[in-house]
């Protein structure tokens, strides 16, 4: 049995690659613990769960309630089933704090994203967690990153080299394609809260793009050709880019993984079940 540590933020994380790998480890043999920055149980985005807050009527009353938009990005029905499972565990409802976590005894640590600024930004600006990741590459951990989770990598900076954990590794992460399109529909069914998509925005003079995370990752590389995302007419690379079909337990074909090694990475909720399986294997 191999011992997981998966750190997440106190508030906003994704429930899907939060849950879904905690429910696909558990069920490989494998134990997982959880860190949150207070040490006291997290919450994940309310709105990827119940999919409320992305349409135009979401606050009226009553009428709130029906998801069109939010049922489209939120959390699928088996993701909200792990999370409704994960949040009674003994190993979620007692956390370690970010301060406090070792990887004394770990076999593997995983990073999960979200991209709501107001939880994730403590997640990815994190000193704490930055020397971490630091650590478990120099300690030759097995490193899984989906998501944000790899901007937390990306910006993870080895005191040794002045270098990116990432630098001379081939990568993937949330595409700008894929956090582009979800922004550009959220923007306007969520008018009053219209970078709700963007954890982190351009500033004046900067190009549109330039803060995704996309962009940052590959800046943190040691070649751009070292990001990788899914190849136009590789096998099912339209359902890998479609953003709307996802992988289940017995179907891989959305799912596009990195396996660079002793380093995983995915791009999304939609590749969490094949990313947790690989790292599942590989430990």
């Amino acid at each position: 049995m191999a011992t997981v540590l998966i750190p997440i933020p106190d508030r906003d994380f994704d429930p899907t690659e939060v849950a879904v790998s905690w429910q696909v480890l558990r069920a490989n043999g494998h134990r997982v613990v959880f860190a949150t920055e207070s040490g006291t149980p997290g919450a994940a985005d309310d709105i990827m769960v119940t999919g409320r807050g992305l349409d135009i009527w979401s606050k009226l009353p009553v009428l709130g309630a029906v998801t069109v938009v939010g049922r489209m990005l939120r959390a699928n029905k088996d993701a909200r089933r792990a999370y409704q499972d994960m949040l009674a565990s003994a190993q979620y409802q007692h956390p370690s704090s970010w301060a406090e976590a070792t990887l004394d005894g770990v076999d593997a640590l995983l990073l999960p994203g979200g991209h709501r600024a107001r939880g994730m930004r403590s997640y990815i600006d994190s000193d704490t967690l930055q020397r971490l990741v630091v650590e478990a590459f120099a300690r030759g951990v097995i490193v899984a990153a989906i998501c944000h989770g790899v901007l937390l990598a990306a910006r993870s900076v080895d005191p040794a080299t002045g270098r990116s954990v990432l630098y001379g590794r081939r990568t993937t992460a949330l595409t700008w394609a894929l956090e582009r399109t979800a922004w550009r529909l959220s923007r306007l069914t969520r008018f009053w809260d219209p970078d709700y998509y963007r954890t982190y925005r351009e500033k004046p003079g900067q190009p549109t793009g330039y803060m995704s995370v996309q962009s940052e990752v590959t800046r943190a590389l040691k070649d751009s050709t070292d990001f990788c995302d899914v190849e136009r007419g590789s096998a099912h690379w339209r359902i890998k880019t479609s953003g709307i079909a996802r992988d289940t337990a017995t179907d891989p074909r959305p799912a596009f993984v990195v396996d660079d090694g002793a380093y995983l990475s995915a791009r999304w909720p939609g590749d969490t079940h094949t990313f947790a399986k690989v790292l599942s294997q590989k430990l």
